[in-house]
């Protein structure tokens, strides 16, 4: 839950579809909004990969995540992201495939 960690992971003009569908993401100060609404309905929250395939300087990592929500309840949830790294290894563009609504829906019930 080291948000200054996850941001520094992306290139200053990083972009990040997260979930796809929605506006996305540009600049190190959208993405540290964004993480930061997300670990403030939350006590514990991470990401696990489960597989990683890597072409060029691209991956698509299938995920799973695990959490409890400031409301004591456990959620488990998962889903794809497809990312784009530049040749410094920062990442330029995510484009995450997942469903929040469930897992926010339990966090803040």
């Amino acid at each position: 839950m080291d948000i200054d960690r996850w941001v520094n992971t992306f290139a200053p003009n990083g972009e990040s579809h997260d979930p796809v569908g929605t506006p996305p993401l540009l600049r190190h100060d959208a993405l540290r909004h964004f993480l930061t609404g997300i670990f403030s309905l939350f006590e514990t929250v991470g990401l696990t990969e489960d597989h990683i395939f890597v072409a060029g300087d691209s991956a698509a990592v299938k995920w799973t995540g695990r959490g409890r929500g400031r409301n004591g309840k456990d959620v488990s949830f998962e889903g794809i992201d497809v990312i784009e790294c530049n040749s410094d290894g920062k990442i330029i563009l995510v484009h995450a495939y997942w469903n929040p609504a469930p897992v926010v829906a339990a966090v803040t019930s």
